[in-house]
């Protein structure tokens, strides 16, 4: 960032501190001298406070003072408002009613804290029908000074000489112009008043404070006190500034902010409006600040000034007057954008002005993911069609297609589609990459549609209640709309919100500075972060992200879509000779998909997963294959059709009755290492079986490993390296850790399905049925199929973790469930002692930055055991 600290231009100085001066029963306290005097922000407010720190840091501020909010009540009395006025003369060097050297006087209030409902400032005061023409001589336009002027007299009539609010708007309804309601005003006094508006500024100043004081004690906001929880007597301070008359040309006021709001870049970004400060500018009026007659130089560095002390992307107001710049206020921006924070903490860091474990702490997982994805741009007046589970974060517009092969040709075609569905399966695969979103009337966050939407990075939004698709009528119901195919829908995946209609999409696209802290998060963190990726692509993607290898290549994946015939023709051939003929196609298809996913991981560690997937997802649909003149096959698969396919015949199960299997598919994993091998590249690989309940179940498979690599070995004369383990998600493994771990090199536990058997959950069905209903009623905090349960799966893990390590210290452990990329579940992993989590390839920026923060969490925790 390139700012300096030598101004350009005329720069107002940082006032001079006379001594307070003492008046009856209160003292007058300058900008600047709140806290020598032991003041805080009960006394000064939070306006006193701040200027107090502007002077602080040496940074031009526009001459005032303060009453403190204990003494507020007597700037009302003449004496006191007096000798307020001859400070601020004093201060700025100016007097009010000099022609050349215009000076007017503005009165404001502030609380101890941020308060809603506080009184208006109050400006032109010292503003008469006699120096009024010289006042607009100087300015050169009238229209603001008279706009400011009679919303200063309205209040003033009506909080301090008790004039009633309905005389005034009646008086005001035939003055449409400024100038003509000053007039009516002053006119409206003279008659109603004891006397008419005074011309003595300090008499017009004590009447501004006791206006500002009746306003703030007046019923309705003492009401709105009650309403933010606030005490009915709360007190305020008030604040005396001067307002510097200057020409419209080399004058006006503005406000500025830190940050750019779409790059979060440091630059002082916002609007200048000429002429005398109002609340309320006129629409269309501001100016960029780069006209600034003074130039931004000044801005800059008291922008630059604040962030190093605050830490926080801030904002200022500000006036020039004759080329002057001076600072009204400044605060903290209170709703930043998210990359300016960004962008802030990595600054502060690279600048020595904060550590990079602290910048890091700055940016939560939440705010990580959400830079990574594309947010709808909401305004309220969307039109909602239904809300389901937040499947895939995202978010996406497009035209509705009710099918794989229509979303197909939809974007052949370069039309954007939401491919909605009551539920997809493997061969919606191709269909599911092409959309732009997916939803689905069922399933949950760890069902089929969502898995794989957020292993593409693609917004979804699974088990929307009321969803009725009619693929013959081209229809889908949501509730009682009705849409057709290739109306167009908005999705957020985020939230879960489907919209009718195209709305606006921010594009996702992080600053480099996320990349930054992320690495600064890197050295912070103990957990590796693995991703759960089945093709090369997926892995280029992660390892771009940060993935430090594959937790989890499902290889039944690599059957999706077109490749699905390849592993239904093992499963439904007719006789031992079929079946061999399928599998060595099998094994060829597996083995080109192999050397290109280990050729993208490198030289790091992949979890190849061995077949595991419920046999319906192969199985054609009822009639699929009967249609296709294949009698035999029908019949062979309504043979295999199972009740409860979850818990049927998958895993190492389906391999223990097709023991050809997994020796096909672990020998084209170690034909495709030695070919990756001898192009210099070697994964670190390991083989994992899944679906174990029993140690004999894996010992038996592990045998087919080893087999397997001995043929290989013997074909090709290379051993090839490999640790071998298996998938703990079930109850009984989990239990039977110590025995497991005598076959098994590590462990990595699959809390998707850990969890829906534990709790005996259907993931598919019961988020959508029960968890909302579960969590209305307290009983769960959240899904735990999207946050790891601590006391019930969470304890399983634990023991697991305890029987395995006294059985084989060295022993590797990992989470691969989606939890991997939760940040509450990863901190649990983290306690645990976890080696690593893994999870979809566009969660691992945010894991990396969770297993940071839990690591952070930590180490606070224990610098507060140290200090107590």
């Amino acid at each position: 960032m390139s700012v300096t600290d030598r101004p350009a231009g005329t720069v107002a100085q940082p006032q001079a501190h006379p001594q307070p001066t003492q008046v009856p029963g209160l003292t007058l306290v300058p900008y600047g001298q709140g806290r020598i005097r032991g003041l805080d922000a009960d006394g000064l407010g939070a306006h006193g406070l701040a200027m107090d720190r502007l002077v602080a840091l040496g940074l031009p501020v526009v001459p005032g003072l303060t009453v403190p909010a204990g003494s507020a009540q007597t700037l009302g009395e003449p004496g006191t408002a007096r000798a307020a006025v001859e400070l601020v003369e004093q201060l700025s060097g100016r007097r009010v009613g000099d022609a050349a050297r215009p000076l007017l006087l503005r009165l404001s209030a502030s609380a101890p804290g941020e308060v809603a409902g506080l009184p208006p400032d109050l400006a032109c005061l010292g503003a008469t029908p006699g120096n009024a023409g010289d006042l607009c001589a100087v300015i050169g336009r009238a229209e603001g000074l008279y706009e400011a002027w009679a919303a200063t007299v309205r209040m003033i009539a009506e909080y301090a000489l008790d004039i009633p609010a309905a005389v005034l708007d009646d008086a005001l309804l035939d003055a449409p112009e400024p100038r003509d309601r000053v007039e009516a005003l002053l006119s409206l006094v003279a008659r109603h008043a004891e006397r008419p508006f005074p011309d003595d500024p300090a008499e017009q100043l004590a009447l501004a404070a006791r206006a500002v004081l009746a306003r703030w004690d007046s019923p309705r906001a003492r009401r709105s006190r009650r309403a933010q929880k606030l005490p009915a007597d709360l007190g305020i301070a008030l604040h005396v500034q001067a307002l510097r008359i200057g020409p419209s040309d080399r004058s006006g006021y503005g406000t500025a902010v830190s940050r750019h709001p779409e790059t979060g870049r440091f630059a002082a970004e916002g609007l200048f409006f000429r002429g005398v400060r109002r609340s309320a500018p006129p629409p269309h009026t501001g100016e960029p600040l780069k006209k600034l007659t003074a130039g931004t130089t000044l801005l800059e560095h008291s922008l630059l000034t604040l962030e190093r002390h605050l830490h926080a992307p801030v904002s200022v107001d500000f006036e020039v007057r004759d080329g002057e710049i001076s600072l009204l206020a400044a605060s903290v921006q209170s709703r930043p954008p998210l990359r300016a924070s960004v962008c802030l903490a990595a600054d502060l860091a690279r600048d020595g002005a904060l550590e990079k474990e602290d910048a890091v702490r700055r940016i939560s997982p939440a705010q990580v993911q959400e830079l990574l994805h594309p947010q709808l741009k909401l305004t309220g007046d969307e039109d909602l069609l239904v809300r389901g589970l937040p499947a895939s974060p995202g978010a996406a517009t497009g035209v509705v297609a009710l099918s794989s092969e229509r979303a197909l040709e939809l974007a052949a075609e370069g039309t954007r589609a939401v491919l909605v569905m009551h539920e997809t399966s493997p061969a919606d695969v191709p269909g599911m990459l092409a959309a732009t979103a997916v939803l689905t009337g069922s399933g949950g966050i760890a069902s089929h549609a969502a898995v794989v939407a957020r292993g593409a990075g693609t917004p979804a939004v699974c088990g929307a209640e009321g969803l009725r698709v009619d693929r013959t009528a081209g229809t889908v119901r949501i509730g009682d709309r009705l849409l057709r195919e290739g109306d167009p829908v908005s999705l957020d995946g985020r939230t879960g919100a489907v919209y009718a209609g195209t709305l606006s999409v921010s594009v996702a696209g992080p600053p480099p500075e996320l990349s930054t802290l992320l690495e600064w998060a890197d050295d912070v963190r103990r957990l590796g972060v693995r991703v759960n990726a089945d093709t090369a692509a997926e892995v280029n993607t992660a390892v771009a992200l940060g993935a430090e290898g594959v937790g989890l290549c499902r290889t039944e994946h690599q059957f999706l879509g077109e490749r699905l015939p390849l592993i239904r023709s093992v499963i439904l051939a007719a006789d031992p000779e079929a079946r061999d003929e399928a599998l060595l196609a099998l094994e060829h298809a597996q083995h080109e998909d192999f050397k290109a996913l280990l050729a993208a991981v490198g030289d790091r560690p992949v979890t190849v997963r061995l077949l595991d997937a419920p046999l319906h997802e192969f199985l054609p649909a009822p009639g699929e294959a009967e249609a296709a003149g294949d009698t035999a096959a029908e019949q062979r698969a309504a043979s295999l059709r199972e009740a409860n396919p979850m818990l049927g015949l998958r895993g190492v199960r389906l391999a223990l009755l097709h023991e050809r299997l997994y020796p096909a598919q672990a020998e084209a994993l170690f034909s495709a290492w030695a070919d990756v091998a001898a192009t210099g590249v070697r994964p670190q690989l390991e083989v994992m079986i899944p679906l174990v309940s029993m140690p004999e179940e894996l010992e038996a498979a592990a045998a087919f490993v080893r087999d397997a690599a001995a043929t290989v070995a013997a074909r090709t004369g290379i051993e090839v390296p490999y640790r071998l383990g298996t998938m703990i998600e079930t109850p009984r493994a989990a239990l039977m850790a110590a025995e497991l771990a005598e076959h098994a090199e590590f462990f990595s536990f699959g809390t998707n399905d850990l969890t829906q058997l534990t709790y005996g959950f259907s993931r598919d069905d019961v988020e959508r049925q029960v968890l909302a209903s579960y969590q209305e009623r307290g009983f769960l905090t959240a899904s735990p199929f999207a946050r790891l349960d601590p006391h019930g799966v969470g304890a399983l893990i634990a023991l697991a973790v305890e029987r395995a390590r006294r059985v084989r210290p060295d022993i590797k452990l990992g989470v691969c469930g989606e939890h991997g990329g939760d940040p509450e579940s990863i901190a649990f992993c983290d306690d645990l002692g976890l080696d690593y989590v893994s999870c979809s390839a566009h969660r691992v920026p945010v894991a990396r930055m969770a297993a940071a923060h839990s690591v952070l969490r930590g180490r606070g925790s224990e610098r507060n055991r140290t200090a107590t």
